[in-house]
């Protein structure tokens, strides 16, 4: 079987609900809409945590955060996972990477391992394909002031008077501004589709992994006031000084609040956040465009997702920090890929976008380095195409997230919320289980709700009440699960439990000697 090329694309902090393919009131992704309709659309797609690090760390391991340990910015991900670029180099692709996310291209987190080249377009010193083409002198300058910025801003990243400075409203707007913390849209998907082209018409032999992180849809929010106008021309001075505001502040990005914010901030963050979604839409469709115009779809696995989504004061809650609630897990997700995913088809089991993991080394017709009795070794029963109408779903439509709450922001809510930290049960691993048409969320292992997603969206009705022998079985569930995964983590971090042929794997990745 001829290995095809993957592309793997993560909207990063993309709201499944502000998609106008997914009923979104404003025509905000119409070049998205227009890939999608020619794709699998999964319209339960379900992240496994609530912010950057876990969820990427899912989609490159095929874990859930209790299993692989990712949870904070100071995380690092343990050898014993490898990762999926590192098991596609193995197997024989030439694997790269597009990063506009300071905290998977600047934190020394593991995430990393296995890409042939990781351009990182974030940060104080960012890195293109052009640099490759520098003098070996430029070229080593460039390293050693790469390493030098991405030491301090790995500092700031983890020690708390550091980040709590930084979020200062007199420095957010400098960092935010001018060392590319959004990184470039333009750039990364420029030169992604170059490279993408160029890997095509040289008669490469190697097959193309290539992972592409936007952050366009992150805070803050500057669209452009073309895009602006056209969404809410009704927009006065309050609203653009509310957003001036909140923008520089941001100890507040996070931040929950006691009562609900007046309708008309929520309408102002609603439109300037429409507005970065469809100016990032505009560029990701001149790749998408590119890619089909040279046939390179012809033999490419696209995968189009989101880590997570974000809060602007649903439920009390602003960013992407602490909760499992519709709004920060229930994400996009778009497969092309005749082969196994018919064009036109809308999935509408619940399934978790860890399962892309397993879905790609399906296709590629590669397996992890585990024991076969090790669940996750399962590629061709977890592939997503198990779930594509007309297949036995291998998990019977039954998804779970997680919600650990990140130190930084806990430390930063102590300072400036203490009384909201007990109040709220902030500082407490949240989670949730997705089973048919119903949502149990659970926090400190108490019921926070149960709601029935498929007529209640956006959870605004907690059915726990008249539904107890429901919500107690779906309790029942994730307690099971739980115990499961976290004695998947013991047995795969205690030396001496795998085989020899894992080990043989393991070596070949470069984990033992």
């Amino acid at each position: 079987m001829t290995q095809p090329n993957i592309l793997l694309i993560v909207l990063d902090t993309q709201r499944r609900d502000h998609l106008s393919i997914y009923g979104h009131t404003r025509n905000t992704s119409p070049e998205f809409d227009a890939f999608a309709a020619n794709a699998a659309l999964f319209e339960r797609a379900v992240s496994p945590a609530q912010w950057t690090l876990p969820a990427h760390a899912s989609l490159f391991t095929g874990l859930y955060p209790s299993t692989h340990g990712v949870t904070q910015g100071n995380g690092q991900l343990s050898g014993q996972y490898p990762t999926l670029a590192e098991i596609l180099q193995v197997g024989g692709y030439h694997t790269v990477a597009f990063c506009n996310n300071p905290l998977l291209g600047v934190l020394d987190n593991g995430l990393r391992r296995g890409f042939d080249h990781f351009f990182n377009y974030a940060g104080a010193a960012p890195e293109r394909p052009r640099d490759l083409m520098r003098s070996a002198v430029q070229r080593k300058l460039a390293t050693r002031f790469r390493r030098f910025a991405q030491g301090v801003q790995n500092r700031f990243a983890n020690n708390d008077a550091l980040f709590r400075v930084s979020l200062h409203p007199l420095l957010t707007p400098l960092w935010s501004r001018y060392i590319n913390f959004k990184g470039s849209t333009p750039h990364s998907l420029q030169d992604a589709a170059t490279y993408f082209e160029q890997h095509q018409a040289g008669g490469a032999e190697k097959p193309l992994f290539m992972f592409v992180n936007l952050m366009g849809t992150h805070l803050p929010y500057r669209p452009p006031q073309s895009y602006l106008k056209r969404f809410a021309p009704d927009l006065d001075s309050r609203s653009y000084n509310f957003m001036r505001r909140f923008n520089a502040d941001a100890a507040r990005w996070p931040s929950p609040v006691d009562e609900p914010p007046p309708d008309w901030e929520r309408h102002t963050l609603d439109a300037f956040y429409d507005a970065e979604i469809m100016h990032q839409d505009e560029h990701l469709g001149r790749l998408l465009r590119a890619l089909r115009a040279s046939g390179a779809l012809d033999n490419t696995l696209v995968i189009i997702t989101a880590d997570h989504g974000e809060g602007h004061g649903d439920h009390n809650f602003f960013g992407h920090s602490f909760v499992v609630y519709q709004e920060l897990v229930h994400v996009p997700l778009v497969i092309h890929y005749p082969q196994a995913f018919p064009a036109g088809a809308r999935v509408t089991t619940n399934v978790s976008t860890r399962r892309i993991f397993h879905t790609v080394l399906h296709a590629a017709g590669l397996k992890p380095p585990l024991d076969e009795a090790d669940p996750n070794a399962n590629t061709s029963g977890l592939t997503l195409a198990k779930a594509v109408n007309g297949h036995a779903d291998t998990e019977n439509g039954i998804a779970f997230a997680e919600a650990f709450p990140i130190n930084t922001y806990l430390h930063v809510m102590q300072h400036h919320k203490p009384m909201l930290l007990e109040k709220l049960r902030l500082r407490y691993v949240r989670r949730g289980v997705y089973m048919g048409a119903h949502k149990l969320a659970v926090v400190q292992n108490q019921v926070e709700g149960l709601f029935n997603i498929a007529a209640d969206p956006a959870e605004t009705l907690n059915v726990a009440a008249q539904n107890a022998l429901l919500a107690a079985d779906m309790q029942r569930t994730l307690n099971e699960w739980l115990t499961q995964t976290e004695a998947q983590r013991a047995a795969v971090e205690t030396p001496g439990t795998v085989s020899p042929e894992v080990e043989d794997q393991l070596r070949a990745l470069g984990y033992i000697e």
